[in-house]
Order: structure tokens, then sequence, then C-alpha cells
């Protein structure tokens, strides 16, 4: 899970407090929370995910979810209106933990590895750009395969992962849109941040 700046840091610290049982309790994952100071409101975004992907409905009841417990403690944000997205990982997202390694089976990646080979100047192995298929992970090593050649790598040595867009992999075309996201906004109603449902806006497009 990742928390950015973008507000004070102990707002930041109560928000992933107060959503992350919740997202868990759900059965995802937190993978960031974003409280973004936007003129007089402020936008949270939080990203969830989860082995089995995201759908529309999971993002829209996964909003509901956390805007009960937002409303239910107003002091963690304050009064002032703020806009509350909810959405899934792009595949911008660098892949730095093992559960982005083990979701990014059969995806095409490029990552930078330590090489087991001849060390530089400074002593210590020089790195090793790697393109290649992530074909496997069993918790520890992952293994690439490149021009047909499979190649095990430990984890421990490989930095963060970018995935590689491929547009003729089906769930890469553009054969319709694809929701990823539900925003909301909240606005106080008698001293409280209170979602208004009139409100709500459903983006369908991808990171």
């Amino acid at each position: 899970m990742n928390a950015k700046s973008g507000g004070p840091a102990v707002t930041q610290e109560r928000l992933t407090v107060l959503v992350s049982p919740v997202v868990q309790s759900a059965g995802y994952d937190l993978e960031e929370l974003v409280l973004t100071p936007m003129g007089r409101r402020s936008l949270l975004r939080v990203v969830i995910d989860r082995d089995e992907g995201i759908t529309l409905d999971d993002i829209a009841a996964m909003s509901h979810a956390v805007a009960d417990v937002l409303d239910a403690d107003e002091g963690v944000i304050g009064k002032a209106p703020y806009a509350l997205e909810l959405t899934s990982p792009g595949v911008d997202r660098p892949l730095t933990e093992p559960r982005h390694w083990r979701r990014a089976i059969g995806r095409l990646v490029e990552v930078t590895a330590q090489s087991a080979g001849a060390a530089g100047n400074s002593g210590s192995p020089e790195p090793l750009s790697i393109r290649g298929r992530v074909t496997g992970f069993d918790g520890a090593v992952v293994t690439l395969t490149v021009d047909g050649v499979d190649r095990q790598v430990p984890l421990s040595q490989l930095g963060a992962g970018k995935v590689q867009l491929e547009f003729n992999r089906p769930d890469e075309s553009d054969t319709g849109p694809k929701p990823e996201r539900v925003q909301r906004q909240h606005k106080p109603k008698k001293g409280r941040g209170k979602m208004n449902t009139d409100d709500a806006l459903l983006a369908a497009e991808e990171k």
C-alpha cells in the first residue's frame, strides 16, 4: 500500500487506518490512498485491487462502503466538501509487491534486475534490463520468458517492473469502454460531510 503525500501527514495516516480495514474485509487490497487539496475542496483517491480483477460493480460497492465509514467519522477530513474517487490500478502501475507480479502472469513486462555476472567499477553487480513475459511466480522467483527462453529471477533481485501495453491483447482493445472509476461528490450538510448521490459521477476511462 502506498499513501502518498498530498495533505497533512496525520490526515493521510488517519484515513489509511480508517479505510484499510473496510477494503481488506471485503477481500481487496488497498494499493494507494491519496488526499489532494483542490481549492475549497479535496480529492480523496482510493485504489483497490484483487487477484480476480475489479469490475464496475466492485468499485460502486466499495465506494458506498468507504463513503459510509468516512461519513461516520466526519473529523478525519473535516467539514469541507470533498470528492471520493474509487478506482482500480492502471497498467502503468509499477510492479513492486509480490501480489503485483502474481497478477502480472501472462503480461509482457520490462524490468531491471541485478545481474549475477561481472561487477562494475563500484564492485556491485551491473543492472540488467530484461523485457519478457511473466510466465510464472512462486512467491519468491519470477519466471520471465525472453525470446522463447525461460529465465528464473529471484524477486529480491528485481526492481520495479513495468507492464508493456499490447494493443492486440483482448483486455486492452478498444472494443468498448472499461469502467474503472467511480467518483462521488461530498458536501457538508448540517455540519457533516455527507454524500450527495445526485452528484455521483461514473467515469469509464482507463488511467
